[in-house]
């Protein structure tokens, strides 16, 4: 009997062990708010289909603005010290110019189209954080002291959701720069703040890291959504089919169908578990391309439809049926 009490507890401890392994900490990236950069003037304004748009151009604040480098790197160090591992956005806004030159030369094979992202965007893609810290600050004057007001939103990077937020305004001082006056002023809120990014990324590995997938019908395609297909012995709508295959493949079958017709399905909060196992058994990060070719792969093999994917954000993909 003692022996298999010890047996049991050593299996429990194996366990825990290897669960805390696995369970990494949240990848963080800190970015300056759209706020920050327009009003500062760091913005580029470009018109799309006759909407004028304003961006932030992350490159000339970090160029220009000694302030913001100051308490960017003043906000990666408070969250080193507290276990997260950081992305650095100067290094990612390089990576982002040495591939810029191949971006701009890629095209659609269908429309020759260009490919269009977002800055946020981009750097979402290329340094591929799970949070993205968006900071917003203001340097006051009161006399001859000086003292800083923030506000700082932890955004999950594949739904763009706000996950934990804290505001706050520092003590006035005469002499101390804006990274030590950011530190004064955030410090009291940091632990409460990531204990919220900490929840939110322990809820992702219990029920899945939470997308959204469209489904669409090419307007040439010789089939629809709701045309009869073979399935598991017997004829059924394309619609059920992929409906069918989402409930299997998401964790604990969670999603939401929020609309649907017979050439497109719009799936949000979908589910996807945040590893998967390749052909060779070892085990990678899943994110939203690799969910939805796993999808194109199933339709393509067992009924004979060919796909392609238009990936529209870190967390947002469509699958376009019939090419």
């Amino acid at each position: 009997m003692k022996r298999i009490i010890l047996l049991s507890l050593l299996l429990i401890t194996v366990s825990t062990v290897l669960l805390s392994q696995r369970a990494r900490r949240p990848t963080i990236m800190v970015v300056p708010s759209d706020r920050y950069c327009i009003s500062q003037g760091y913005s580029q304004t470009f018109e799309s289909q006759g909407v004028e748009q304003t961006i932030p151009d992350y490159r000339q604040a970090m160029q220009n603005d000694a302030d913001l480098r100051l308490v960017i790197t003043k906000m990666g160090g408070i969250m080193a010290d507290r276990g997260f591992p950081l992305k650095d956005l100067e290094q990612e806004l390089r990576s982002l110019e040495r591939e810029s030159a191949e971006l701009a030369m890629l095209e659609s094979r269908e429309s020759a189209a260009g490919v269009a992202e977002s800055p946020i965007d981009r750097l979402k893609r290329t340094a591929q954080a799970d949070i993205i810290l968006d900071l917003d600050f203001t340097i006051n004057k009161e006399g001859p002291r000086k003292y800083i007001t923030f506000n700082l939103r932890g955004l999950d990077a594949y739904t763009s959701k706000n996950i934990a937020s804290a505001a706050g305004t520092g003590n006035p001082s005469t002499a101390a720069p804006a990274d030590l006056l950011l530190e004064e002023a955030v410090l009291s809120h940091m632990d409460e703040f990531n204990g919220r990014l900490m929840r939110h990324f322990e809820d992702m590995f219990e029920i899945g890291r939470e997308v959204n997938l469209t489904v669409r019908v090419w307007d040439d395609a010789t089939f629809d959504l709701y045309d009869f297909f073979p399935y598991e012995g017997m004829d059924m709508e394309l619609i059920d089919i992929v409906e069918y295959w989402i409930e299997d493949n998401t964790v604990e079958g969670r999603y939401s169908l929020s609309d649907g017709s017979y050439n497109f399905l719009s799936f949000e909060q979908v589910r996807i578990p945040m590893y998967y196992t390749d052909p060779r058994g070892r085990e990678r990060a899943m994110d939203t391309r690799r969910f939805v070719s796993q999808l194109a792969s199933y339709l393509r093999q067992e009924h004979n439809i060919n796909s392609q994917i238009h990936q529209r954000g870190l967390g947002d993909a469509w699958l376009m049926l019939g090419d």
